[in-house]
């Protein structure tokens, strides 16, 4: 029995020294999400594939994302000293637009103050793939997913 491409992305995520280009193309063919979809905190995990941004995101204590509006959103939340999740006031905040990529619409968040969009694909009610293009950044781009 073959997998759909969500139970493809899932089994994929969870693995070690991953292929970009694996990733990308699993990222591609999943289904597009609404922005109605993302409502309060998500926690965020690293996809394996060796990207720059995974280490600095684990060194800040990276816990995730929250969403309170498609016009409010504190796009990188950390753990502070105490456990609990903080806004990383260095990265300000964000917007949730429908934006095309890879030949998809798709619910993107668009930082304020940087040139950065993440986008995201549906995997199941409670697990979002995530991908993030810098125009600035080095090691192309960076994979991610939410959770509830």
């Amino acid at each position: 029995m073959s997998l759909s491409p969500e139970q493809h992305y899932e089994q994929l995520v969870i693995g070690r020294n991953l292929k970009a280009q694996d990733v990308q193309a699993a990222f591609d063919n999943l289904q597009p999400i609404k922005p109605e979809s993302f409502v309060e905190a998500w926690k965020g995990a690293n996809v394996n594939t060796g990207h720059p941004t995974e280490e600095k995101l684990t060194g800040m204590r990276w816990a995730g994302k929250t969403f309170r509006s498609t016009e409010d959103v504190d796009p990188i939340m950390v753990y502070d000293n105490d456990g609990r999740r903080v806004s990383n006031a260095d990265w300000g905040h964000a917007r949730l637009r429908q934006i095309e990529w890879n030949g998809k619409v798709s619910t993107a968040m668009v930082y304020d103050d940087f040139p950065i969009i993440d986008y995201f694909r549906y995997v199941k009610e409670d697990l979002i793939a995530g991908a993030m293009d810098a125009k600035t950044a080095s090691g192309g781009t960076y994979y991610f997913y939410l959770f509830e």
